[in-house]
């Protein structure tokens, strides 16, 4: 497709989503049921105001392999099922379904078959090979769905209804999805982790995706502080990654069994718990990640700006530091470089205080007034003092995880 993104200096191409992909087989796959005829391309308008214009492949008559694959005879006039697949395309996006072929067959069904329909909707959907199964709750969909996301489910329905009206067809539709590339490609994605089995999912939110897009995390995030919150659980742990996870269980003593990385979007992962019903959060992380909330960064990819060391030099100078002590630390490449500066000079303790407060000030901006946020912050370094700041009920909070 056309569209385009600047993103990191470079003009990068859009694409389209799996979701898109469904929508827009089983639009192909209703137009050749209802009009007989083959479809060689498809328009389709996705919810973020794009309109894409689909090559369609592999038509067949709805036969399938032993395996679930579809077979791809002729497709004849009068065929009681069609089949036929749009290919994935991620535009400059490094995404593990770019070049996969997602498959729509579509049948007429009885009134029995439309039991299973949503209220007031005459098209039944369902996955088929390589279409993962929800296991958990806490999904887009309810245990024992197919993994197929509510937006390509409303997209595929709203294009089978467009269809319906365009031949004058009033009876009930079926549509499986399929994903013969699924289950292989499934080992390379979140889902065995969040609780999908069999194959990947169907998604999309805008029905296009964007160039190095970090929206994908932030919603895998979701789906797992979701899950947690469909457990009843009140109180929710975040680290923003491996370093937070390790330092939690091996020097703080913590079970870090449900722990949530957040990767770089701290803030997005405090709003998502806040949305869910959380009511306490506690946030372990290290201090080259958390030093960037001193100055209000609950984004803290290098992308969204630096400001580590600044952050630093704007706590000593409070502190006390003269101006070779500054330009010192501003000099430093990591966070325990600075440190390194601080500590011989007596102001380590002062400048990670003041720290502290920024650190905290910036979490409770972010949360209502009837949610306790907490937070600790640490380095490696055992001769820096591992825990080098933490808000006054962290430690208390941080019990209800205590090995």
């Amino acid at each position: 497709m056309e569209l385009t993104r600047y993103v990191n200096g470079k003009v990068m191409r859009c694409g389209y989503t799996t979701g898109s992909c469904a929508a827009g087989a089983s639009k192909a796959a209703a137009m050749m049921l209802l009009g007989g005829k083959p479809v060689e391309k498809v328009d389709l308008m996705t919810p973020a105001g794009e309109l894409l214009h689909l090559d369609i492949l592999d038509i067949g008559d709805g036969s399938l392999c032993q395996d679930g694959r579809p077979m791809f005879p002729q497709l004849k006039a009068g065929e009681k099922a069609v089949s036929c697949a749009v290919r994935k395309d991620s535009g400059d996006d490094p995404d593990v379904t770019n070049g996969m072929p997602v498959y729509a067959c579509v049948s007429r069904c009885g009134e029995d078959e439309l039991s299973k329909a949503e209220p007031g909707s005459k098209v039944v959907i369902d996955g088929g090979f390589g279409v993962g199964r929800v296991t958990k709750p806490g999904l887009d969909q309810p245990v024992g769905n197919a993994a197929i996301n509510s937006t390509p489910r409303r997209m595929i329905k709203e294009s089978l209804s467009e269809v319906c009206r365009q031949y004058g067809y009033d009876g009930g539709l079926k549509v499986i999805i399929s994903l013969p590339e699924g289950e292989r490609l499934a080992n390379r994605t979140f889902n065995p982790r969040i609780g999908i089995v069999g194959g990947i999912s169907v998604i999309g939110t805008t029905g296009i995706v964007e160039p190095m897009s970090n929206q994908a995390l932030v919603d895998t995030t979701r789906v797992e502080i979701r899950q947690l919150a469909a457990k009843g659980k009140k109180d929710i742990f975040l680290v923003p990654g491996n370093y937070g996870r390790d330092f939690a269980r091996d020097s703080l003593g913590l079970d870090v069994s449900e722990c949530i990385s957040v990767s770089n979007f701290i803030g997005d992962a405090i709003k998502s718990s806040v949305e869910l019903g959380f009511k306490r959060i506690l946030l372990v992380g290290h201090i080259g990640k958390l030093v960037k909330l001193g100055i209000g960064q609950t984004f803290t990819h290098s992308s969204g700006g630096d400001g580590r060391m600044e952050t630093l030099v704007a706590c000593a100078l409070e502190a006390g530091a003269d101006t070779e002590t500054l330009k010192k630390v501003l000099s430093c490449a990591t966070t325990d470089a600075a440190l390194d500066v601080l500590k011989p000079a007596g102001l380590m303790d002062e400048t990670l205080r003041i720290l502290g407060q920024r650190i905290e000030a910036t979490l409770l901006r972010k949360v209502p007034d009837d949610v306790q946020i907490e937070y600790i912050c640490f380095t490696n370094r055992a001769d820096l003092g591992g825990v080098l700041c933490q808000s006054a009920g962290a430690a208390g909070l941080s019990e209800n995880w205590r090995l």
